[in-house]
């Protein structure tokens, strides 16, 4: 599988309200139909959740203020990259494309919107279905979009944060009561320039994303155990993430297109 991260920021003119209910409503259900020209096997809205702001708010501040959070994120996933390739090649597919850029353009800052193809890295899960936020649940998404540090080059933060940070997560996620956890790797292929080019993207790609899905927390202060281990994650995230230039987003699944199972 290959993944299409489309972090989504709205026209300035456009409430959020707006947009998300354009993205929902009219953007959704076409991306819905055209599935089988352009060979989607699983697509999904993140949206911002109202009982989750403040989650993105502590998160922010306890890392000393990160980057304004996106107002969605669009996921697509293909079988493999041929898949995808064959699917854009055909008259159909490319006709398809075109309608989902023009629909994009209407509720989308596109430039300032940032897409890349990403590979799943798992690393805690307590089911063997994948999970989802749904809106009628307590369940909770965070979509951690980081970026390295400096000093750093992309491949000496991409090996840390797999083999150093993320069996720090792995050991600490009873704790923390994750239901699950993924590293969600960018990757570099060619094909990113059909989406990239057309939409005139400008925005920075992200190294990758975290991604963990949670219970909405209670008012309750966290258990000892808690502390200690989100203490844990932040000192180590220093070692190799760059907060100013991350981002954080609390929000619920929306999924329009799951043919995994096919």
């Amino acid at each position: 599988m290959i993944r299409l991260v489309h972090m989504l920021r709205r026209p300035q003119h456009m409430s959020p309200d707006a947009f998300a209910a354009f993205w929902r409503d009219v953007h959704g259900p076409l991306v819905a139909s055209v599935q089988v020209d352009l060979d989607i096997a699983r697509f999904v809205q993140l949206h911002r959740d109202p009982a989750g702001q403040g989650l993105d708010t502590k998160a922010s501040e306890a890392r000393g203020g990160m980057c304004a959070p996106f107002d969605g994120i669009a996921e697509y996933w293909w079988r493999s990259e041929n898949a995808l390739r064959a699917a854009l090649a055909r008259p159909a597919g490319q006709a398809a494309s075109e309608r989902l850029i023009e629909s994009e353009r209407q509720f989308t800052d596109l430039p300032a919107s940032p897409l890349w193809f990403a590979t799943e890295f798992p690393q805690v899960a307590t089911s063997l279905r994948r999970p989802v936020a749904h809106l009628r649940s307590g369940l909770m998404r965070l979509h951690f979009a980081l970026q390295p540090k400096a000093e750093l080059s992309e491949d000496e933060a991409r090996r840390y944060w797999l083999e150093v940070h993320g069996p720090l997560i792995r050991s600490h996620s009873p704790a923390r009561g994750l239901m699950a956890y993924n590293q969600v790797h960018r990757r570099d292929i060619a094909l990113v320039s059909s989406f990239a080019d057309p939409r005139n993207v400008t925005a920075e790609a992200y190294l990758g994303h975290a991604e963990s899905w949670f219970e909405r927390p209670s008012d309750k202060e966290p258990t000892r155990e808690m502390q200690v281990a989100m203490q844990a994650a932040l000192t180590d995230e220093q070692n190799f993430i760059d907060w100013n230039r991350s981002t954080i987003f609390v929000g619920k699944e929306l999924v329009f297109i799951d043919r995994e199972w096919a």
